[in-house]
């Protein structure tokens, strides 16, 4: 029982500042990425290392869930949300400061890991903060704050690139001013988890992963709609800058921005519009529609189409929102209580790979063959997955009312 069972709801001001702080906190995962050709230009770097500067930060992330997911559990939410964010400060700090490609994967490596363990705290915060018998609200309102942040990201740091205002510098100087607020702000939210634990000695850090034999089948196919989910939106993040500039022979850093914040847009949007939908449901629409948004991604490439780019992002938008509200909700009702903890954290650990291994087979691949070639590659790879999804889930995940929550 956590303390805010016996507290109650203190009304709606304490949840939007927790909110604001998550979104806030994913900005940083979206920011730089109009600005990697900036950083390429400067730094003198391949395809391949911006590929594996981006994937640096799912390093971040999966040290946190290894090591500390659970820390805020046991130590309370906001001592563990200011060091966080702090972190995050540091890596704003870095990247405003960067002086060449080892800066770039501190910063980015600081950045994942202040997402992760803020993530996981502040998602847990808002749950606990809304009222009683409000359903997924915790769900819906975490999810639409880190699509928000994720669509916010790229117009901070294109807007200044578009206009010369000290690009590398000013997004990240705004960046480090937010997260100062929002932790300030903190300081007006109350501690939810009770008797937290003050002795260094009784907080553990043990990691607990795995998944009950018996829910393999079961679990397959939300793994495999996060891995898909977020390999796409790691596309998205890494490479819709060079397919702009290589394919459609547009280099406006707002261009690139505007397109991450079309998907995220819809995304957070789509949560809202879709929270009344059966999670199952939501799985399976989310993985049906994801061949079609790889197919006009590539068209679009191969065209050199703006507007089928657009449709393509506004699609992936929708199918992502659908697939990682869906397969978060299928994992958290199929696993039992007592080991909840370990199978989400497995489930975030195929999440975390899908959004770094596809982007580093990509930069290796285009070494070889070419970007387009790569990109193809990937789209196959994506839709198979699909599909495989589709088909493992259509007979293995269980109907909302089938399974005990």
């Amino acid at each position: 029982m956590h303390a805010s069972d016996a507290q109650g709801d203190r009304g709606a001001g304490p949840v939007i500042i927790v909110a604001a702080s998550l979104a806030v906190m994913f900005i940083g995962a979206t920011l730089p990425a109009p600005l990697y050709p900036l950083y390429r230009q400067r730094f003198g770097f391949s395809e391949v290392t911006l590929t594996l500067v981006y994937s640096v930060y799912v390093v971040g992330n999966l040290g946190a869930l290894f090591f500390f997911a659970r820390l805020s559990d046991q130590i309370g939410r906001k001592v563990t949300a200011w060091p966080a964010i702090g972190i995050g400060m540091l890596s704003a700090a870095a990247f405003g400061f960067a002086g060449g490609t080892t800066w770039l994967f501190v910063a980015r490596a600081l950045s994942g890991f202040a997402t992760g363990l803020t993530s996981s705290t502040l998602t847990a915060w808002i749950a606990e903060l809304q009222s009683r018998g409000r359903g997924n609200a915790g769900a819906v309102t975490a999810s639409v704050a880190n699509f928000s942040g994720l669509a916010i990201g790229p117009l901070i740091g294109g807007l200044p690139a578009q206009l010369a205002l000290q690009p590398l510098r000013l997004p990240f100087a705004v960046y480090f001013a937010a997260l100062l607020v929002v932790a300030i702000a903190l300081l007006r939210v109350r501690e939810t988890v009770k008797a937290p634990k003050r002795q260094l000695a009784a907080v553990s850090l043990r990691p607990r992963l795995g998944v009950p034999r018996e829910l393999i089948a079961a679990f397959t196919a939300p793994a495999v709609t996060a891995f898909v989910t977020f390999a796409v939106i790691g596309f998205y993040a890494a490479l819709i800058p060079g397919v702009l500039s290589d394919a459609l022979k547009e280099t406006r850093p707002l261009v690139s921005g505007g397109v991450l914040f079309l998907l995220f847009t819809v995304a957070a949007v789509a949560v809202i519009a879709t929270r009344g939908m059966a999670s199952r449901t939501a799985m399976l629409t989310g993985l049906a529609l994801f061949p079609l948004a790889v197919a006009l991604l590539i068209m679009a490439e191969h065209m050199h189409r703006l507007s089928l780019l657009l449709a393509a992002s506004a699609l992936t938008g929708g199918a992502a929102s659908l697939g990682y509200r869906g397969s978060l909700a299928v994992v958290n009702r199929i696993a039992p209580e007592e080991r909840r903890g370990e199978v989400v954290s497995t489930y975030l650990i195929v999440m975390f790979s899908g959004n770094s291994l596809p982007v580093i087979g990509i930069g290796l691949l285009s070494a070889q063959t070419g970007p387009a070639s790569a990109h193809a590659a990937f789209a196959g790879l994506i839709i198979l997955l699909a599909l495989l999804g589709l088909s493992v889930g259509w007979r293995y995940a269980p109907a909302d009312h089938t399974w005990g929550s």
